[in-house]
């Protein structure tokens, strides 16, 4: 093969992997987001067409340049791996409210189908004291009441677990939240239908419980409990509903793939989601042991927080790890 056609049905590797490379080198802006995918594969590639250039004595110029790609992504090939502190520290700072707004639309339609009906549910039951009843049996609201009546010294805990410390609450908590995080990502297999009916049915009963205990007089005990941690718990639901609403669009629209690899491709994509709505859950489940049934603090202080922390979660998805890496993944099409 002559030299100008080997260029010709090479270079746009060699241009994929030196755009690759350069990226992996600019170390400007700290903790950014490179798509390394097919670092390998490139370089096997382009390692085989430079033992092709020198091998058939092309000219100089195209072997050096061949060669000095070749090095470079050795270097970045072989390069000390950061020590998981380190990545969890760019996980939580930047990864993940990244991954958020990669998939900005579908955490919305989460949202929608998480808060709407929650609102919804909400305002009916607070009209209608009876309507709970089509959500929950008779044993179950009897339970919310007891555990959010005015005279409950440890709201929100059921009578079964009044005795429980908070260190135990803590690891219940976790266990639930978790737990509901993984099912809803898991359901999304049902091309994203059953992350969609989780969402619902969540928000429906979340809902009509606060419009059930409000209307009835428990609306202080209820809201000054959940207000501490509800930013956390009810945006790591969310977010694990969009992680299942991402493995159903590979089911539903795989594109150009076929629906294994796309399902391969949207599952590795979601595995940031769940991630971090697994800790966002674990730390609202840390402050609903250790705050929101703590005894004596006023009403207000408890509301200030939750306000607080609602400002905090907002911000921290819209502002953390802006930057340079943000333009650079909207070149590689959110990878």
């Amino acid at each position: 093969m002559k030299q100008q056609a080997f260029e010709a049905a090479h270079t746009d590797t060699w241009r994929r992997l030196e755009a690759l490379l350069t990226a992996l080198e600019d170390r400007r802006t700290p903790g950014r987001d490179v798509p390394v995918q097919g670092l390998a594969q490139w370089l096997r590639a382009v390692s085989n067409h430079y033992a092709l250039a020198r091998a058939r004595g092309y000219s100089p110029g195209l072997v050096a340049h061949l060669h000095a790609l070749v090095r470079r992504g050795h270097r970045q090939l072989y390069r000390p791996q950061r020590r998981w502190p380190q990545l969890a520290l760019h996980f939580a700072t930047a990864g993940f409210p990244r991954a958020i707004r990669r998939h900005a639309g579908l955490f919305w339609l989460a949202c929608a189908l998480f808060f709407g009906p929650m609102l919804a549910m909400g305002l009916a039951c607070h009209a209608d004291p009876t309507l709970i009843h089509s959500l929950l049996d008779g044993a179950q609201v009897a339970e919310y009441e007891t555990m959010y009546d005015p005279a409950n010294t440890r709201p929100g805990r059921a009578p079964a677990r009044q005795a429980d410390d908070d260190l135990m609450m803590f690891g219940f908590y976790v266990w639930n939240n978790v737990g509901l995080a993984l099912r809803t990502f898991a359901w999304g297999l049902l091309a994203g239908a059953g992350s969609g009916f989780v969402l619902v049915m969540n928000g429906l009963v979340i809902g009509a419980v606060a419009g059930h205990l409000t209307q009835l007089g428990f609306g202080t005990p209820f809201w000054t409990f959940v207000s501490g941690h509800s930013a956390l718990e009810l945006t790591g639901i969310a977010v694990a509903g969009t992680a299942g609403l991402l493995l159903g669009g590979a089911l539903l629209a795989p594109g150009r793939h076929g629906r294994p690899a796309a399902l391969r491709l949207r599952a590795a994509e979601a595995v940031p989601l769940v991630l971090g709505a697994m800790a966002l859950l674990a730390l609202a489940a840390m402050v609903e042991a250790f705050w929101s049934a703590s005894a004596g603090v006023p009403p207000g202080v408890k509301y200030g927080v939750g306000a607080t922390a609602w400002v905090l979660v907002v911000a921290y998805l819209l502002l953390a790890g802006r930057g340079g890496a943000d333009s650079a993944q909207a070149r590689h099409g959110g990878a």
